[in-house]
């Protein structure tokens, strides 16, 4: 196995970042969801996250213990990017169901958000049953262990994970940001194209799959996949934003000298 290079990886992540906020991406494991207007939090504009978010508080405010409300409302807040005010709900979610799975699985991730990666990978970890494993902890266990740079480990829970629910889409899309960060674009690819061709694939795969085929200069195939998505006004401001950020930091080249390598 080829040797990560830093800089790549960096700009990746930037990458992932930027987009990931400007089209209201995700975690598709988070429990807990809903429809404003006919569409899902996946779904929604900016504004329309705001509103969301306005609409949860005051439904929080009425049943702060009740689990579907706390976890929809954390999961609006870490898609508008306020991260420590999802991670105080959830801390309070904790206090109210210490034993449920789904809150501390959540709560895992909204430690993984602000950057506590070692605490959230012990919630993820204490959340897990060793005689019935949870595929989405397991799915979670391994996204926390990519952002640790341990790919090989994180590689071998999503396999794990697939084994319990095989083809599932968000476990594919794990996979495929796995080998993402790694720079590994056309692995990367193959697993998000599969990732979006199941049941359940959401917005947030598709707009990932967008950015892997960006990041090999096909930008009107990654515009198109993106317009699917979102509207064409915001695909393309993404679009714009992936070409100026590549021109800029030279980094096609060297992501599609590292590709070349791993052939």
């Amino acid at each position: 196995m080829i040797m990560r290079l830093a800089k790549n990886t960096a700009v990746i992540a930037t990458l992932v970042s930027a987009l990931a906020l400007s089209s209201c991406a995700t975690d598709p494991t988070t429990t807990g969801s809903i429809k404003r207007g006919g569409k899902t939090l996946e779904q929604m504009n900016v504004a329309e996250i705001g509103n969301t978010i306005a609409y949860l508080s005051k439904q929080y405010e009425k049943k702060p213990k009740a689990k579907n409300v706390g976890l929809t409302y954390a999961n609006a807040l870490r898609m508008a990017g306020r991260d420590d005010q999802a991670l105080a709900v959830m801390q309070q979610m904790v206090i109210a169901h210490p034993e449920d799975n789904d809150i501390l699985s959540a709560y895992g991730k909204a430690l993984a958000s602000n950057g506590d990666l070692l605490r959230a990978l012990e919630v993820i970890k204490r959340a897990q049953r060793p005689d019935n494993p949870d595929w989405k902890l397991l799915s979670a266990e391994g996204a926390i262990l990519d952002q640790l740079d341990r790919s090989n480990e994180a590689r071998q829970y999503y396999s794990r994970a697939l084994l319990i629910k095989p083809g599932e889409s968000s476990i594919l899309s794990n996979l495929g940001m796995s080998y993402l960060l790694e720079g590994k674009l056309q692995q990367s690819e193959k697993y998000l194209r599969q990732a979006i061709n199941r049941p359940g694939a959401d917005s947030r795969v598709r707009q990932n799959l967008a950015l892997v085929i960006g990041l090999q200069g096909k930008f009107k195939d990654a515009e198109k996949i993106a317009a699917g998505e979102l509207p064409t006004a915001e695909a393309q401001e993404n679009i714009s934003y992936l070409r100026k950020m590549l021109a800029q930091q030279n980094a096609w080249s060297e992501l599609k000298n590292e590709d070349t390598k791993i052939q």
